[in-house]
C-alpha cells in the first residue's frame, strides 16, 4: 500500500489534483475561524457547552465545528445537502424532474442548477432563524450573545451566512472537478477528522487525571479498528444478481451473449437515514432549550440519547428510512425495463414485471440487513459510554461518513493509477467506494 502512494505522486495529473484538492480544504478551514461580527463569542462557548447533544451540536458536527464560533461558515454545507435530498424526493413526484433525471449530462446539469438555487433559499431561511435565535439566547451566565440585536445585525448575518454557504458549495464543485474525489463529502469529511486532534488530546487528559484506566483505552481501540474493518466490509458488500443477454444481430455484427451481474448495494442509501432520524428525535431536546413547560423537559428526558425509549425509535426510523430513501433512488420497474430493452434477463425469471418483482424482493432483504448494520453502528457511541463511561468523541454517524468518503477516494485514486499502468493500492484485486 506505501508503494501505492508512492506512484500515486509520480503521476502528474494526479499529483495537481492531490494538490488542488488539499489547498481548497486548507481554505474551507481557515473559513472556519472567521467570525460572523456582532457575537460575543464567551457567551456563545458556554452556551453551546449546554446545547451540545440538541440539533445544534448535530448541525455542528456536520459544519467543522464552525456552528459554535458562529463562523462565515457556520451553516455548513448541509443546505446544499438538504436542497439535493429535496430535489430527490420530489423528482418521485413530480414527471418533469423525473424526466429531466433521465437526460443524461442536460438533465444533471438542470437539476444542478435547481440545487444551487434552493441551497441559496434554504441558507437565507436558515441564517434569519438562526440570527433571530441567537438574539434571544443568554449564555451559561445570562449575558446576551448578541452585542446589538435588531434587522441590522439579522440582514448582515443572513449575507454572510449565505455568501458563506454559497462559497462552500462552490469550493465542493471545484474539488470534484479539478480535484480528486466528491467535493461535498470531502468537505464533510474534513470538518470531521479536523475534531481528531482535540479529542486525542482530551483523552490523554482524561488518563493523565486517572479518570480513565489504560486497559479500557486500549479496549475502545480495539472496538473502535474492529467497527472500522466491519464498515469497510459492509460498505463494499452487494448482492450479486446474475444477469444473461441474449444474442443480437445488427447489420454484420453480433451482439449480446454474455453473462454480467446486476450489483444490489447492502447500504443503497448511505449516512441519510441515521442523519434523518437524529434529526428527528434531538428536535424535542432542541425545543425544551427555548421552551420551558415540563412537558418539553420530559418529553426531552425519554428521548435524552442512552434512554430505552430513544434507542428504541432510533432503530426504527433507521430502517424504515432506510427502506424509503432505496425506494426513492432504486426503481426496480425502470431497472427491469432497461434490462428488457437491451436483451437482458435473470436467468430463471421472466422478463418484465416478473423480474422488477424479483429484483424488488431481493432489495428488501438486502436492504433489512444494511438497516441492522447502521443501527448497530449508529448506536456503538451510546454503548460504549454506557458500559464503560468512555466519553466517544464521534458519532456513528460520522464515522460512517469517514468510512465511506475515505473508501471512495482512495477509489479514485486508484482509477487514475491503474489507467496510467501503476498497480493500485491492491495488489490482489481493486479497492471499490460506495459506488461500486
Amino acid at each position: 500500500m506505501l508503494e501505492g502512494f508512492q506512484n500515486a505522486t509520480k503521476i502528474p495529473e494526479l499529483r495537481r489534483r492531490l494538490l488542488f484538492t488539499l489547498a481548497m480544504l486548507a481554505v474551507y478551514r481557515v473559513g472556519v475561524h472567521i467570525p460572523t461580527p456582532g457575537i460575543d463569542r464567551v457567551a456563545l462557548a458556554s452556551f453551546f457547552d449546554r446545547v451540545k447533544d440538541t440539533i445544534f451540536g448535530l448541525f455542528n458536527l456536520f459544519s467543522g465545528g464552525a456552528l459554535e464560533q458562529f463562523s462565515v461558515f457556520s451553516l455548513g454545507i448541509m443546505p446544499y445537502i438538504s436542497a439535493s435530498i429535496i430535489l430527490q424526493l420530489l423528482t418521485v413526484v413530480f414527471p418533469y424532474l423525473e424526466r429531466l433525471s433521465k437526460e443524461g449530462e442536460v438533465g444533471r446539469r438542470k437539476i444542478t442548477q435547481y440545487t444551487r438555487y434552493g441551497t441559496i433559499v434554504l441558507s437565507i431561511i436558515q441564517g434569519l432563524m438562526i440570527a433571530a435565535g441567537m438574539e434571544g439566547t443568554r449564555g451559561g451566565g445570562g449575558e446576551a450573545i448578541v452585542l446589538e440585536p435588531g434587522w441590522r445585525f439579522r440582514l448582515m448575518t443572513v449575507v454572510t451566512l449565505t455568501s458563506g454557504t454559497a462559497f462552500i458549495m462552490w469550493l465542493g464543485e471545484q474539488i470534484t472537478e479539478r480535484g480528486i474525489g466528491n467535493g461535498i463529502s470531502l468537505i464533510i469529511f474534513a470538518g470531521i477528522v479536523a475534531r481528531l486532534p482535540s479529542a486525542v488530546t482530551s483523552t490523554y487528559q482524561f488518563v493523565q487525571e486517572g479518570e480513565l484506566g489504560v486497559l479500557v483505552i486500549l479496549l475502545v481501540a480495539v472496538i473502535v479498528v474492529t467497527v472500522v474493518g466491519l464498515v469497510i466490509f459492509m460498505e463494499r458488500g452487494q448482492r450479486r444478481i446474475p444477469v444473461q443477454y441474449a444474442k443480437r444481430v445488427v447489420g454484420r455484427k453480433m451482439y449480446g451473449g454474455q453473462t454480467s451481474h446486476l450489483p444490489l448495494k447492502i447500504n443503497t442509501s448511505g449516512v441519510i437515514p441515521p442523519i434523518f432520524a437524529s434529526s428527528i428525535l434531538i428536535f424535542p431536546a432542541t425545543v425544551a432549550q427555548f421552551v420551558q413547560q415540563p412537558w418539553a423537559q420530559a418529553a426531552a428526558g425519554y428521548l435524552a440519547p442512552g434512554q430505552w425509549l430513544h434507542d428504541v425509535l432510533y432503530v426504527g426510523f433507521i430502517i424504515f428510512f432506510c427502506y424509503f430513501y432505496t425506494a426513492v433512488v432504486f426503481n426496480p420497474v425502470d431497472v427491469a425495463e432497461n434490462m428488457k430493452k437491451f436483451g437482458g434477463y435473470i436467468p430463471g425469471i421472466r422478463p418484465g414485471q416478473k423480474t422488477a418483482e424479483f429484483i424488488d424482493r431481493v432489495l428488501s432483504r438486502v436492504t433489512l440487513g444494511g438497516a441492522i448494520y447502521i443501527s448497530a453502528v449508529a448506536l456503538l457511541p451510546t454503548m460504549l459510554i454506557s458500559q464503560f463511561n468512555v466519553p466517544f468523541f464521534f458519532g456513528g454517524t460520522a464515522l460512517l461518513i469517514v468510512v465511506g468518503v475515505a473508501l471512495d477516494t482512495v477509489a479514485q485514486v486508484e482509477t487514475h493509477m491503474i489507467t496510467r499502468n501503476y498497480e493500485g493500492f491492491m495488489k490482489r484485486g481493486r479497492l471499490r467506494g460506495r459506488r461500486g
